[in-house]
């Protein structure tokens, strides 16, 4: 069982919502739409449900091209950020409501409905009216409701954004689990790398209405096809900076100076380096100094995340610990160049950094 989506796109006026778009969406595993908010995450959702119609490009279900058909004619299930329930109905009819409509047994009826709400932990709300829950309890019901259908293709969009912290983090070790014994191909949209990179499977990251790179959720992580992969790929944002490469040096603003790396030739680049890799702290020998101009430091329970100016680039580091940082303050950050990416001037991956068995990164080229 598969989605196909050949040469899809999505046009409203002079608009282009959804570029021409290629993917072969599989079963047993998360399929995770990664991007900022209009990407274009949404769209392309509705568009594989059927609620819009592309204005080019074919959709295949299982090798059967559904792009006319009616969202009425096929087995979906989707979940929205913004939770929606019937007001009249007990939390336990909303649950079941798709089933009755399947005119199931009421025996299986009750057995499903008690097993989803388990998992969403909502089994004591069975009897409630969706007015007499929070805002959690109430997606948590509308995704249960999409849950129980069992669906051919279920659609979860960015759906535990409005749950508290901590079942949001039971649901994503649970909700793999969960899919991985079903047969069933499932979309989830994320604006979070965090949580594309716990759900695991495949991601695809959007940015305005394009894919940019589409593959196991690691791999897309640790060697993006190229700068804007990298970029949506990067929470907080990717500190990027041009560089010059020549005589065996990286030059950054005529000031800072590192080995280059052997795979790379001679000329201009676009250097990426994660916020995590970038310290108040020298933690080891090979450290790259750059003097820097402290913006703003903010602490966030046991972690620092500090903006700062260096040669003109608005850069951040993260780091664990409390380092806090007056605004206009001088100081020295600490970049580990070893987990660099570089990039080629049309925005091309050139350089990936890897690990090795002992856990040294080394240089990956990328052709």
């Amino acid at each position: 069982m598969t989605l196909e989506l050949k040469q899809i796109a999505r046009t409203v006026g002079a608009e282009v919502w959804i570029h021409p778009t290629d993917l072969v969406l599989e079963p047993g595993r998360f399929n995770i739409l990664l991007g900022t908010t209009l990407a274009g995450k949404t769209t392309l959702m509705t568009l594989m449900a059927g609620l819009e119609k592309p204005s080019r490009g074919r959709i295949f279900f299982n090798g059967r091209d559904v792009t006319g058909e009616k969202v009425q004619k096929r087995n979906v299930s989707m979940v929205y950020q913004q939770f929606i329930n019937y007001p009249n109905f007990t939390v336990f009819e909303n649950i079941a409501s798709p089933l009755r409509v399947a005119r199931l047994p009421e025996a299986e009826i009750r057995a499903r409905v008690g097993r989803i709400a388990e998992l969403l932990r909502i089994t004591p709300m069975l009897d409630r009216l969706p007015g007499e829950l929070s805002g959690g309890q109430q997606q948590r019901c509308a995704m249960a409701r999409a849950l129980v259908k069992d669906s051919d293709l279920i659609l979860l969009d960015e759906p535990l954004a409005n749950l508290d912290f901590k079942l949001r983090e039971e649901l994503r070790e649970e909700l793999p689990r969960l899919f991985a014994e079903r047969d069933r191909v499932i979309v989830y949209a994320t604006t979070e790398p965090t949580e594309a990179l716990l759900l695991g499977g495949h991601t695809a990251t959007m940015h305005e209405g394009r894919v940019s790179d589409f593959g196991p959720t690691e791999r897309v992580y640790r060697q993006p096809k190229d700068l804007i992969t990298a970029r949506v790929f990067s929470e907080p944002p990717l500190n990027t900076a041009p560089i010059r490469i020549g005589n065996g040096e990286c030059d950054f603003a005529g000031s800072v100076r590192w080995p280059a790396p052997e795979a790379l030739g001679d000329g201009e680049y676009t250097l990426g380096l994660r916020p995590h890799h970038i310290s108040p702290i020298r933690k080891d020998e090979a450290d790259v100094a750059i003097e820097s101009t402290i913006k703003v430091a903010e602490i966030a329970g046991s972690e620092s995340i500090v903006h700062f100016i260096a040669f003109g680039e608005h850069w951040i580091s993260q780091e664990h610990g409390v380092h806090p940082f007056d605004p206009g303050q001088r100081t020295v950050m600490h970049a580990d160049m070893r987990r660099a990416f570089y990039f080629h001037s049309d925005g091309r991956l050139a350089l990936a950094p890897a690990s090795t068995a002992g856990g040294e990164p080394e240089a990956r080229e990328i052709a």
